[in-house]
């Protein structure tokens, strides 16, 4: 009997056919002690600090962006101190220039990020980073004196990423993690283009940045009350390939397979796994429609970053100075945070994290030949620190699939060969699984270079 394509994927070996393994139950762990109360507390005080404009008071203990980030560094503190001092926290800064976008026209501005980084035990220099923006605006750009709490915008990202580095740093991982609490984001990303650019210059491998960018509001501007999705903004492919690259891939596919997207059906499989009551939905952008965030200045450098955010928006609590007018209630105050919803999404980003940082780096050099034959053959090379490697795991999915619908473990193999399914038709893609089941983001193929193989 000839076998279509449909009854060849049902004839694999049972190994492609089982469900994915419940998890890593240190992950369904971090997932429980994810706390709400606690979110609720950090959001309340940074609120109280009144504003966090990026032009607001810097030496106020109790008002602007210095008491605010002198707060956050101490937080972090605090948790390292609980932790046996197992944070490097430290501010990182640059002086913009007067007159740039959205600062200050006659005086310099310096831009202070508050970082903190817990060291991988065997793999340091592969990073994963967790993100939230310090500072709040209302109506106009440039008013710093009046008053933007910034409750869920974004009180709510810091919030997050404060309590998810309270619950990992009860872990030690091999990968490091960076918790990052970002300043002038509303003024034009400028403190993810300094940690990015400092990311770079330092060569860390860095695998994935989760900028979460409001993740506590549950009621849309729309009508609609959500605590069961969440969103991820990705770009479809890095604006770093190179021009030959991206002539390749108009032959080869791949338009929807850069490494930021990777990253976010990685956290969609994340999601179905340890968060069976939030369900992720991918949104094919770099960010919300003529809109961005702080992730972006990492993709911009060709790094995997995403946003994590809430689904459905409410415009009235953005950017908006606080009053009422015919009865609608304007402005980001504590009122529209939902607390629980907030650490489901911090949840979300916390078991991301720790599922990437005990995973091992992802393979490298993925190559696919296949042309003109009845099979599809994968290769690759082992990553770096490939002792952590115990196999691989090659992935398939038809061409118009969003996600990665069909997998097999292959052992420590290096390579791989689909019988009886068409490189055509199919998109192809390998990632490198731990001893205890935690895997690295996939990887897609390059096409293999003449005289290569596979």
């Amino acid at each position: 009997m000839r076998l279509t394509p449909l009854l060849m994927l049902l004839a694999l070996p049972a190994a492609a056919q089982q469900p994915p393994p419940s998890g890593d139950p240190r992950i369904h762990e971090i997932v429980a002690d994810v706390a709400a109360n606690r979110i609720a507390r950090d959001i309340r005080t940074l609120v109280s600090f009144g504003t966090r404009h990026t032009l607001s008071d810097t030496v106020s203990a109790t008002r602007g962006i210095g008491a605010a980030r002198r707060w956050i560094k101490a937080e972090f503190e605090r948790i390292s101190a609980d932790c046996g001092g197992c944070l490097d926290v430290s501010y990182v800064a640059e002086v913009f220039p007067a007159g740039a976008r959205r600062l200050h026209p006659s005086r310099e501005t310096n831009i202070v990020n508050v970082v903190a980084i817990q060291r991988g035990v065997t793999d340091p220099n592969r990073v994963v980073v967790m993100s939230g923006d310090i500072d709040s605006r209302i109506s106009d750009p440039m008013n710093y004196a009046d008053s933007a709490p910034g409750a869920n915008d974004n009180a709510s990202g810091v919030a997050g990423t404060l309590e998810a580095a309270r619950v990992l740093t009860r872990h030690q991982f091999g990968g490091s993690i960076a918790y990052l609490a970002l300043s002038g984001e509303e003024q034009g990303l400028y403190g993810g283009q300094t940690v990015a650019r400092l990311a770079r210059d330092s060569s860390w491998n860095l695998q994935a940045v989760l900028n979460n960018d409001m993740i506590g509001n549950i009621s849309g501007i729309n009508g609609v009350i959500d605590n069961a999705t969440a969103r991820v903004f990705s770009d479809g492919t890095p604006p770093t390939e190179t021009d030959q690259e991206r002539a390749a891939r108009r032959f080869t596919g791949g338009e929807v397979d850069g490494v930021s997207r990777q990253l976010a059906r990685y956290i969609d499989r994340i999601a179905d796994h340890y968060l069976p009551g939030l369900d992720v939905l991918l949104v094919y952008r770099l960010d919300r429609f003529g809109r961005g965030g702080h992730h972006r200045p990492f993709a911009d450098l060709g790094f995997p970053a995403v946003r994590i955010m809430e689904t459905n928006e409410h415009y009235d609590r953005q950017h908006q100075d606080i009053r009422v007018e015919n009865g609608i209630h304007y402005g980001d105050v504590l009122e529209g945070v939902d607390f629980t919803y907030a650490a489901k999404l911090t949840a979300l980003n916390a078991a991301t994290l720790a599922a990437l940082a005990w995973a091992p780096r992802s393979p490298q050099e993925v190559r696919i030949c296949g042309a003109v034959q009845a099979s599809a053959r994968l290769a690759w090379d082992p990553p770096a620190h490939a002792a952590s490697v115990a196999g691989y795991r090659v992935y398939w999915r038809l061409t118009d699939s969003p996600t990665w619908d069909n997998a097999r473990p292959v052992g420590n193999a290096t390579a791989h060969t689909f019988e009886g399914l068409v490189v055509d038709n199919y998109f192809f893609g390998v990632a490198s699984v731990a001893a205890d089941g935690n895997e690295s983001t996939v990887v897609f193929p390059r096409q293999a270079r003449r005289g290569e193989g596979c």
